[in-house]
């Protein structure tokens, strides 16, 4: 899939910084916070767009409190998406500055209004959020624009990704993404079970990637070398400012180091190879051979005693140990000699 002029999939990986809740209702907090994203090197800043009233209800039944063990424990859903939205009007404005600044942005919508107001934006791509990949008629709607859509997969089950990409493609969407995503926050490492990865890849024959709330990078940089080709981070100024995703987003140190790491794994996966490089090739001289560890006259025979497999590998492989032993030498032969073939009769 092609998001603007990046090629996913065949390339480098797609890095987002996703903005999310972390410009704690400042837009100058949102313009630095790209700003900032630009200097890391990530590809491209993520938007939401969705407002409280389209989201949810203004309701205190237990049904729109946020359950506990998470987060944002005992908050009505209303409470916590007027905190965490990002005012329609700041959207226009950030997704130029990201552009002037060299990214792509696109958003993640939540509702049909949310479509029809970032197609006026013209965005270059559409994310549909995990919790979304339930929303069959969403997704229909998004794909209809005929854009690139990311989908992210946390909390779903097989049967209801297959469902999800199967709306996608019958709705017109020809360019797909999958991402593994473990919706927790922070999520722990050990459920992030990123071996997924190479699973939906093959069963889907889509580009793959993470959506990662996990703390720090590890699993992020594990999954390019598991076939990622995007991956997702929560972006942030400073944790300590607080915020509703502040806890579980990367500082510009951080993604800086991420965006490295990614850049330096890709180098190293490589391709398959026996060959020597030209690297291994200055040091080749350090492997073993057969030397003269004694002075040896001529007509001695050859023992374990007056030669060895010593480094360098000036001399006689070391595989050719048993085809010496016993010959005799043709010549003298000083202690710290490389063995040649021609030494013995």
């Amino acid at each position: 899939m092609k998001i603007k002029d990046f090629e996913i999939g065949i390339g480098p990986t797609y890095i987002i910084a996703e903005l999310s809740a972390n410009h704690n209702q400042s837009f100058e907090r949102a313009e630095q916070i790209v700003r900032r994203a630009s200097e890391t090197g990530v590809d491209a800043i993520k938007l939401q767009t969705y407002t409280p009233d389209t989201i949810t209800l203004e309701s205190d039944k237990d049904f729109f409190k946020v359950s506990k063990g998470t987060l944002w424990e005992g908050r009505t859903l209303y409470d916590l998406y007027k905190e965490a939205y990002t005012p329609w009007e700041w959207q226009p404005k950030l997704k130029g500055l990201a552009e002037d600044l060299g990214m792509a942005c696109f958003s993640s919508p939540f509702d049909y209004t949310s479509v029809d107001f970032l197609e006026k934006m013209e965005v270059p791509a559409y994310k549909i959020a995990s919790a979304e990949l339930v929303d069959l008629p969403l997704i229909e709607y998004v794909c209809k624009t005929k854009k690139p859509v990311i989908m992210s997969t946390g909390m779903a089950s097989l049967t209801e990704i297959e469902r999800a990409v199967h709306t996608a493609i019958k709705s017109g969407c020809k360019e797909l993404a999958l991402l593994k995503c473990t919706s927790a926050y922070p999520a722990p490492a050990e459920e992030m079970n990123l071996r997924t990865l190479q699973d939906l890849a093959s069963r889907f024959n889509l580009p793959v990637g993470l959506s990662d709330h996990t703390l720090g990078l590890t699993s992020a940089v594990v999954s390019v070398a598991l076939g990622a080709s995007i991956i997702e981070k929560h972006f942030t100024l400073d944790r300590k400012e607080g915020g509703p995703d502040a806890a579980f987003s990367l500082e510009p140190a951080e993604m800086k180091a991420l965006v490295e790491a990614v850049r330096t794994t890709e180098k190293s996966m490589g391709t398959v190879s026996y060959e020597v490089t030209e690297k291994e090739k200055l040091n080749r001289p350090f492997r073993r051979s057969l030397f003269a560890v004694e002075d040896i006259e001529k007509g001695e025979r050859m023992t374990e005693k007056n030669f060895r497999s010593i480094r360098p590998a000036q001399g006689i492989a070391p595989r050719f140990l048993s085809e010496i032993m016993g010959k005799k030498a043709r010549v003298r032969i000083e202690k710290g000699t490389p063995l040649e073939w021609d030494f013995f009769e």
